[in-house]
């Protein structure tokens, strides 16, 4: 897969890949992500804006350079800041991709790091010789100075320019709490916004502490996604509920929203309130609450991939990856997005086919032979996008 290599957010050459509950897939503009959506749908969004997470400094016993990416926390306490898991490197940036750069010096309980202004104290290994547990020393307000002043945003190889804070954060960034940009959220502005408010669509929030999408070490990305805080407002309990009850769609923007409303959901009703997102959703998960995801073009193998086979069985996927992957589909996080609908029994007319769009008008459908089924108008995209819900 193509990797974006700069910042962006509503490009208007961004694109849109729809799987519908059929398994059908739509090619679309990103712009056109609301002709995709219902009267009646609730989106939500991960507000978390991102944390400069990335740390250079010195290993005191050693004295040599090293890296620290900050990759977890117990809460979203904002006094809760002293303590982080975190993922070290060593000699190196960003130019170098994370699976090349250098081990760093061995790390034991007790030895000092000095970040910048910062002090920390690695308090244990976790079961892995990057993976630490790290105390900073201070108050909660001197590390949130120190990480403002030192810390930089996770950087990436394929990105050649480097990151300012204001490039990871989306739209609707609000509480500091991610590590890396809740990225599925580039694909929304205020405009976006507007236009699913004027369409009957509502929108809400919860914070999710983002992790790290790779770590660069293999025994330790298999982990991947750690254990993760997230809140869940009670105004979005309350819309989740009031949408189900209607049997409309939750639609998350974002792996991290499908684990934090899955993780709050007991019985299938979303709880208001904190918690730690410990689900690893995949093929195996049964999913109570959310029925479709919007979500970034993500490489089989990573975490966020298995996500997806929670919504779709792999003979769709593989589809849905050979789509992407003929079509020049970008990946990463400020790439093209793909919005999947949870699979339901196929319905007897359903064909197998693939529908190309240009600027929200249908140009043809497509046969997996690749033949000319028909060109519709863009009448038919109001006419799929507003049917009523499939009954499982």
């Amino acid at each position: 897969m193509i990797a974006a290599d700069r910042p962006g957010r509503r490009s208007p050459s961004s694109r849109l890949l729809v799987v519908d509950a059929r398994g059908e897939i739509v090619h679309a503009r990103r712009a056109a992500l609301v002709d995709f959506l219902r009267p009646g749908d609730l989106v939500v969004a991960n507000d978390a804006a991102t944390l400069p997470a990335s740390l250079t400094g010195r290993h005191v016993p050693s004295g040599r350079t090293i890296e620290v990416r900050l990759a977890g926390r117990d809460s979203l306490s904002p006094e809760g800041v002293c303590r982080f898991s975190a993922v070290v490197f060593g000699e190196g940036d960003y130019h170098l991709r994370t699976e090349d750069r250098p081990p760093p010096p061995p790390l034991e309980a007790g030895d000092r790091i000095e970040l910048g202004p910062l002090r920390a104290t690695v308090e244990c290994r976790l079961g892995h010789p990057r993976l630490l547990a790290l105390r900073f020393d201070g108050s909660a307000d001197g590390v949130w100075a120190g990480l403002a002043r030192h810390g930089r945003p996770i950087q990436y190889a394929h990105v050649p320019e480097p990151l300012a804070l204001w490039d990871v954060w989306t739209a609707v960034a609000g509480p500091p709490a991610a590590f890396e940009a809740p990225s599925a959220g580039f694909a929304l502005d205020w405009g976006a916004l507007a236009a699913m408010r004027a369409r009957g669509v509502a929108f809400a929030t919860v914070t999710h502490a983002a992790g790290l999408s790779s770590t660069g070490d293999g025994e330790l990305d298999r982990r991947l996604p750690f254990d993760e805080p997230y809140r869940i407002p009670p105004a979005t309990a309350g819309a989740v509920g009031r949408v189900r009850e209607r049997r409309g769609r939750i639609v998350a923007v974002g792996t991290t929203v499908v684990r934090a409303l899955e993780s709050a959901a007991l019985g299938g009703r979303v709880r208001a309130g904190e918690g730690m997102a410990t689900l690893r959703i995949g093929p195996a998960t049964a999913l109570r609450v959310v029925d479709a995801v919007l979500t970034g073009v993500h490489e089989p193998g990573t975490s966020h991939h298995e996500l997806l086979r929670a919504f779709v069985d792999d003979a769709t996927l593989r589809r849905v990856d050979t789509e992407l992957m003929g079509r020049g589909y970008r990946a990463h996080e400020f790439g093209d997005s793909v919005l999947i609908e949870r699979s339901r029994a196929a319905e007897a007319d359903s064909t197998d086919a693939t529908r190309t769009f240009d600027r929200g008008r249908l140009v043809a459908i497509r046969e997996p032979s690749g033949n000319r089924i028909e060109d519709r108008p863009s009448s038919w995209l109001r006419e799929f996008a507003t049917a009523p819900p499939r009954q499982p």
